[in-house]
């Protein structure tokens, strides 16, 4: 039973990744980058301010920082040191290429979705919740799809994603501290009830400190490695490009495993379109929607430009990747092993767990959001979370191929969803970005009413 179930989701993300998303991501891409006129690009600056206004704190919901910080917290995780691994694997050294690609066209998709998130969210109790599933419910009219999306996102980062990031933290904690990953799993178990239980307000808390200590810390250590290898950056930025579009790889077939390879594990860490980050994103408390669209586009810049390339680079200068023996997390502690010692596989193991924790925070937080949206009920709620942290224990033991191959599965369906609905519904968004400019131009610090842009429907939050 499972050599087939391995089999059918096996073929199913061929056909998915290879045919239909791939066109849908790279169009969709360029489709917002143009209509939006290079938003994720000259809105650059804008972007930088806002998030450092944004730190403060608020009465209703989170802060667009806390908010930034939860989508990073899911975003920057295993798919940032184990999954570029597993890219430059399976796609070569240009599958790093690909990944860029997407992170900068994929940054316009999630400019829309986290507009259009604000705009469309509700207020819940002491905070605010959104996402695709309630502007597909609220502007599209199609409750029965948000539902769907609904059941996508939830089975997708509530249990699936989340045994994926356990079960990385075990394979890294397993090769540097030799500790029964069944051991681990419950360790996740107990450290996340104690967050989970807690409601948006401590995941929001929790994500806040933990996200900029993560990245900062594994950042500057991979710049160190960088420095001591600068004569080797060149070599490396060289290999990525040819291979990205190598007459070698283009001869042979593995152009298109270079293509995939990269779009698949790109979008997987950055999660630009997938319809994921605009659950964080609505529960920001905002002036405007715009804000938290710009914002939120710098994470996925965040998450591939600076730290995925960060793990490629140490990879690729290292050599390592040509080890067929190695793959996935053991890789990266490998590579990093090789260029500062022995203590380079804990650094990594202890960045895995920091990464991957906080991932599991803000995945269930996704799942949360989306079961509410379903049914509003606190009975549901808890089966979802003490179902959440059973997929711990299980992903700290699983099968790591199967885990990463169904993630990839319902990734792709939950993207297809959301694409389709922020495509229908991006002129909403583009009208809320030109009067956000239109009241900067004017020296104001832009305030957003619905009525402003024709909107009157499903829009309780920014009524006059």
């Amino acid at each position: 039973m499972l050599e087939v179930l391995e089999q059918f989701i096996s073929q199913a993300n061929t056909i998915l990744w290879s045919y239909v998303l791939i066109i849908l991501l790279i169009g969709a891409g360029l489709y917002f980058t143009f209509k939006n006129k290079f938003i994720q690009f000259k809105g650059f600056r804008e972007m930088i301010r806002l998030l450092t206004e944004s730190a403060g704190s608020t009465k209703d919901g989170v802060s667009s920082f806390q908010a930034f910080c939860m989508s990073t917290a899911s975003r920057v995780g295993t798919g940032n040191l184990a999954g570029v691994a597993i890219a430059v694997v399976a796609g070569g050294p240009g599958a790093v290429f690909w990944m860029w690609v997407i992170a900068l066209l994929g940054s316009a998709s999630a400019f829309v979705e986290s507009t259009l998130a604000q705009i469309y969210k509700e207020r819940h109790i002491d905070s605010f919740r959104g996402g695709p599933a309630y502007y597909i419910e609220k502007a599209l009219k199609n409750r029965s799809l948000g539902v769907v999306f609904s059941v996508f996102i939830t089975v997708s980062f509530g249990f699936i994603f989340n045994s994926v990031q356990a079960n990385t933290i075990s394979m890294a904690f397993s090769r540097s501290f030799s500790i029964d990953p069944l051991y681990i799993g419950l360790a996740l178990f107990v450290m996340a009830a104690l967050v989970i239980f807690g409601g948006v307000r401590r995941i929001a808390s929790v994500t806040e400190k933990i996200v900029p200590i993560m990245a900062i810390l594994y950042i500057l250590v991979v710049i160190y490695v960088m420095i001591a290898n600068f004569s080797e950056l060149p070599k490396v930025f060289a290999l990525i490009i040819e291979n990205a579009f190598g007459i070698k790889e283009v001869a042979g077939g593995a152009i298109g495993a270079t293509l995939m390879n990269g779009i698949k594990r790109g979008l997987f860490s950055n999660e630009a379109g997938m319809g994921s980050a605009p659950n964080a994103a609505a529960a920001a408390d905002v002036t405007h929607p715009v804000k938290q669209g710009l914002i939120q586009t710098l994470g996925v810049f965040t998450d591939t430009l600076l730290i995925c390339s960060a793990t490629a680079f140490l990879i690729l200068s290292s050599g390592e990747y040509t080890n067929g023996e190695l793959d996935g997390i053991q890789l990266t502690q490998k590579a990093l092993e090789s260029q500062v010692g022995d203590w380079g596989g804990i650094f990594v193991a202890v960045c895995i767990f920091l990464f991957a924790f906080s991932s599991i925070i803000g995945n269930y937080y996704y799942g949360e959001s989306n079961i509410e949206f379903i049914k509003d009920d606190s009975k549901m709620v808890f089966f979802y979370r003490v179902f959440v942290l059973s997929m711990i224990v299980f992903g700290s033991v699983a099968k790591v191929s199967l885990v990463w191959d169904m993630a990839d599965f319902f990734m792709g369906l939950m993207a297809i969803i959301n694409l389709y609905a922020i495509i229908r519904l991006s002129p909403i968004a583009k009208r809320a970005l030109l009067d956000y400019y239109k009241q900067k131009s004017a020296g104001k610090d832009p305030k957003f009413k619905a009525s402003d842009i024709g909107l009157d429907e499903g829009v309780e939050c920014w009524k006059d």
